[in-house]
């Protein structure tokens, strides 16, 4: 296993197999990400209130209500055994890194970036303006929602490019990474937290990218509840249905605990007041990771389209396209049958017509030469959803290409630059127009509480509502715009606190970069201003009326070319890494502000290696213990040292040469069951470490292999050096390490050589209990079995 990065500290990871190379980006994820994919992991079990205060009780509370862990938990328990070992593997890596994580942790912050992507926020808002201005002025607001999209994906003959946009989160939501092992060798863009490359990838002789594809597939029940003896109760469309109910306390950080009560009616979680939210994935415990394995494998288009039929959520416009000139439109994802009066607002749970039918509705496939996606209506798309961006921006994206504008033109085109003060100006009053019509009396109903938790304060607030859908209000209520920004308000306390900067001023100088720290985190970023508006390329959007900032955009760009992968680029708001003071956390911020890309460097020679740290911890009076991946070329001559003397001719190589000895290593390297690890204290070599599945060692044939069982062979050198009772801090270390790397090793075995009772002794002490004698042929050996929980009991 090996670790190489660009100049950007982009990693690139090489191992022997699918398994070992999950286990390096899990441990280069932890390295690289580490604060950021706690805090996600948090978030999905409800618990960040507990390290980041008050502030966070609403998202735990949302998190407990909609059962997010508790979805993970099944998902996981529900996926082929293929992809629950991949899964593993990633999670011991991750714990290697010094970070909690489990195998289903990967799906609750997959869940995390994804459960609030959905529809179920606009029903919210629709319901509102139904129940304020009714059900005519509904269509005043058919845009994107604050939940929405300006994604942007093309492809023409041998290219694909485009620019995913969300929120501007400091870190970055993706993070680049290339895995590559023998069965693969994949460059793209993944979630921290998440184990392969999911939306964006290129394997060299296939590519794909994907946008929002703006289905609707979450559905809102409005529930009526009541309390019986026996407990909650909801009424179905059969009759009373018993609900499954149970509270959770949130701990908060320096504030008083929270008590929540969370229940489950037969459509789904209850999420806010009486409101339970259905979605494929919460109502079948399939979150699609059953994908993310097979579309590493891809090679062609083919390969992608099958890998992503097993895709649930969200709803994905996908372009892939291949090195035989095939490309490929798809719709992937799953989108429930039911009546069109679910798709707009929450409908009672009661009536029938409202239930979902057995079968989803079929997905989109059809051969393409050139497309663009842009969140907007299309054949691929208009079938499943309700709200799509306007067409512009599409049309803008084909006469550039049709012009041969370059991907990275296309990319930053706006007509708002910022350094215009016309655009200034043009913005300025756009926000005027939108702060006049807040105060207008025709509108005032909306602004009467909603009664939703003020977690949905994005999708439930008028005054952002009002200025993401400007011109279809101003149509709506028939105003003119110019009238309506000359006149002044009557009544000033009701608008929003003055926006920043002069009306006068450029575009850039207000429209300035606003990204959201991750909790904990506050650093000042640089200034960067922008150009760009909700209605171009170059979608940095800002809410007129309410800000001219920018916290949503671009969060990744890239150009996949299908003939030379080496000529593919990408690049990210921010940089590879999590930490303030490292070089790559803000290093590739000016590139994206100005709209350059990074080169996706292929060869290998061009990158810089990194001694990869498998486990480290510090020994009280002695120094700082690493293991680091045994190099058969490199370290045979140290180990060729130790296995030589006298004093450790129980190793059984006391006649090798350095040859053999780095023939031997290399055999070693080249198995999946089988590992070797150098120690180091204070970066002197002390030791060799190697482990193995016993099922797939010769021992395995001279006893019952147990589920769980793994094997261990540990010979510590440090002769030389004054380090008293080494032996006895290394290796409790070491075991401690590989019960934390997997939860799913219930037993540690060792086969000492019968003579060497040094060995037997130690292992007694570190309280293994001794089994029968065997015959390896090479030696005599004596079993001995450590078992988890008594270590366990030991340790505490």
């Amino acid at each position: 296993m090996k670790v190489y990065r660009d100049a950007y500290g982009i990693p690139h990871l090489r191992a022997g197999s699918v398994l070992d190379l999950a286990w390096l980006q899990g441990r280069v994820t932890a390295t690289d990400r580490g604060r950021q994919i706690t805090v996600e992991r948090l978030r999905s079990e409800g618990r960040l209130a507990s390290v980041a205060g008050a502030a966070e009780v609403g998202w735990d509370r949302f998190a407990r209500r909609v059962r997010l862990d508790e979805t993970a938990r099944r998902s996981f328990a529900e996926l082929d055994d293929a992809t629950r070992r991949w899964l593993r593997a990633y999670a011991a890596g991750v714990r290697a890194g010094g970070v909690d994580w489990q195998p289903w942790s990967s799906l609750g912050v997959f869940q995390v970036q994804h459960i609030l992507f959905g529809t179920f926020g606009n029903k919210m808002w629709r319901a509102h303006v139904e129940r304020t201005l009714g059900p005519d002025a509904v269509a005043w607001f058919a845009t994107e929602g604050p939940g929405g999209s300006g994604s942007n994906a093309w492809t023409i003959p041998g290219e694909i490019a485009g620019d995913p946009h969300r929120l501007l989160e400091l870190p970055g939501v993706y993070q680049q990474i290339r895995l590559a092992c023998p069965a693969f060798d994949v460059a793209g863009l993944t979630f921290p937290g998440v184990p392969g490359v999911q939306h964006f990838g290129h394997t060299g002789s296939v590519a794909w990218a994907i946008t929002n594809a703006m289905a609707d597939y979450q559905d809102l029940y409005i529930e009526e509840l009541r309390m019986t003896g026996n407990g909650f109760e909801a009424r179905g469309a059969s009759g009373w249905e018993p609900v499954v109910t149970h509270q959770e306390t949130i701990v908060v950080r320096d504030g008083p605990p929270v008590v929540v009560d969370v229940l489950e009616t037969a459509r789904g979680p209850v999420i806010d007041g009486n409101l339970s939210l259905r979605t494929p994935s919460l109502s079948t415990s399939d979150l699609g990771f059953g994908a993310l394995l097979p579309l590493l494998h891809a090679c062609t288009v083919d390969d992608v389209a099958d890998a992503l039929s097993r895709w649930v959520e969200p709803v994905n416009s996908v372009l892939t396209a291949d090195s035989t000139g095939r490309t490929l439109q798809l719709t992937v994802g799953r989108v429930p049958q039911r009546d069109e009066r679910n798709r707009i607002v929450p409908v009672p749970a009661w009536e029938a017509r409202y239930a979902w039918r057995p079968e989803w509705a079929p997905m989109f496939r059809a051969e393409v030469t050139t497309a663009v996606n842009a969140n907007d209506r299309r054949p691929d798309t208009g079938p499943y959803g309700v709200d799509f961006a306007p067409p512009a921006r599409a049309r803008r994206i084909r006469e550039l290409l049709e012009s041969g504008v370059p991907h990275e033109s296309i990319h930053m085109d706006t007509a708002l630059p910022a350094d215009s003060a016309e655009a200034g100006r043009r913005m300025a009053e756009r926000s005027a127009v939108a702060r006049g019509l807040c105060d207008l009396p025709a509108l005032r109903p909306l602004f009467s509480p909603s009664g939703h938790d003020p977690l949905f304060a994005p999708w439930t607030d008028p005054r952002a509502r009002i200025g993401l859908a400007l011109d279809g209000v101003l149509a709506g209520l028939g105003l003119d715009p110019v009238a309506l920004a000359a006149a002044p308000s009557p009544s000033p306390s009701a608008s929003a606190s003055p926006l920043p900067g002069s009306p006068d001023s450029f575009w850039g100088a207000r429209h300035l970069l606003h990204p959201l720290q991750l909790p904990g985190l506050d650093v000042d970023v640089p200034e960067v201003r922008l150009g760009g508006s909700a209605g171009c390329v170059l979608n940095t959007s800002s809410i007129p009326g309410v800000s001219d900032l920018c916290w949503r955009g671009p969060v990744a760009r890239y150009v996949w070319d299908l003939a030379d992968r080496r000529r593919s680029r990408w690049v990210v708001p921010f940089g590879a890494s999590d930490d303030p003071a490292s070089p790559h956390f803000l290093d590739q911020l000016p590139l994206w502000a100005h709209g350059a890309l990074v080169p996706l460097v292929t060869d290998w020679e061009e990158l810089m290696e990194e001694p990869l740290i498998v486990f480290a911890e510090k020994l009280p009076g002695l120094g700082e213990l690493t293991v680091i991946p045994l190099d058969p070329v490199a370290h045979a001559p140290v180990v060729h040292g130790w296995v030589t003397k006298e004093r450790n001719r129980f190793w059984g190589m006391g006649e090798h040469s350095v040859a053999d000895v780095e023939e031997i290593y290399g055999y070693v390297d080249s198995l999946e069951s089988h590992h070797a690890y150098l120690l180091l204290l204070d970066d002197g070599p002390i030791g060799i470490f190697q482990t193995y599945e016993p099922s797939l060692d010769p021992v395995g044939e001279c006893y019952d292999v147990q589920p769980g069982d793994f094997g261990l062979h540990l010979l510590i050198d440090a002769e030389g050096r004054d380090l008293p009772h080494l032996t006895s801090a290394v290796f409790p270390a070491l075991l401690r390490h590989l019960f934390a790397a997997d939860p799913a090793r219930a037993r540690i075995i060792a086969e000492p050589d019968m003579r060497n009772d040094r060995s037997i002794s130690r292992l007694r002490r570190e309280g293994f209990t001794l089994g029968p004698e065997i015959d390896l042929g090479h030696k005599r050996a004596q079993l001995a079995f450590l078992d988890r929980v008594r270590f366990e009991a030991a340790e505490r």
